[in-house]
């Protein structure tokens, strides 16, 4: 049984990628994202997946190389692994449909607040693409903006490590795991788990909980939404 009705998955390109980081995808990899998301579903949850794009593309090639266009390139590597988790997701035999925040009618269709929460209710896992739509704004902070839009429960934010550090723990071996914070703590502390206008965006719009922990098991997403104290809860 799940403890959240309807929860935005921020889903990083990398889980989509070979563990050598050698090419963008790993048909085993998709696969398994694809299976975690349908069991998450199948608990009875509402699913919206943010999709990373850093399996394709990440910052710039230079500094002199235009920020505007690397960060739409940076969406449509979005809207690409998007296609190919609705792909795996489908052969599941669940019903997946791509919204994106930019017109590519022939691809995908045009996100609005009302076809995803009527694509939700009708049982679709609903792949949020295309980031914000706007450069200038990580996948992180488009996760908080859908969150609010959607009204949903959570935002399940992965990462490589257990949860929220009060320092970078690959750094530090002396690094405390925060099991529970507010937003407000979070970004006066300067926390990096998440950006400073995602926890912004959290806390003044209200969305319930943060929940960040490890995603190199993909169980755990399903641990977390039956409820399981699994590493850091974040709360207004």
């Amino acid at each position: 049984m799940a403890a959240y009705k309807r929860i935005v998955l921020k889903l990083s390109g990398e889980t989509l990628a070979p563990e050598n980081k050698s090419g963008s995808f790993d048909a085993a990899r998709v696969d398994r994202a694809a299976k975690a998301i349908v069991a998450l579903h199948d608990m009875g949850v509402q699913v919206g997946v943010v999709m990373g794009g850093g399996n394709i593309w990440r910052g710039r090639f230079s500094d002199e190389m235009n920020p505007v266009n690397a960060d739409q390139m940076g969406m449509l590597a979005t809207i690409i692994n998007a296609l190919a988790v609705q792909d795996a997701i489908v052969r599941l035999g669940r019903k997946a449909t791509v919204l994106t925040a930019q017109e590519m009618t022939r691809f995908a269709r045009l996100y609005t607040r009302d076809t995803a929460i009527s694509l939700l209710e009708d049982g679709h896992i609903v792949l949020l693409a295309g980031g914000s739509g706007n450069p200038f704004f990580t996948t992180d902070t488009a996760a908080a903006l859908r969150a609010a839009e959607l009204n949903a429960d959570a935002v399940f934010k992965g990462t490589t490590v257990d949860g929220i550090y009060d320092s970078d723990p690959r750094k530090n071996p002396d690094a405390k795991l925060i099991p529970d914070i507010t937003y407000a703590d979070a970004i006066a502390q300067g926390l990096k788990v998440m950006d400073l206008t995602a926890f912004m965006l959290c806390m003044e719009q209200k969305i319930p909980v943060i929940r960040v922990f490890n995603m190199d098991d993909l169980d755990n997403i399903l641990k977390v939404a039956a409820g399981e104290n699994l590493g850091t809860t974040a709360h207004a």
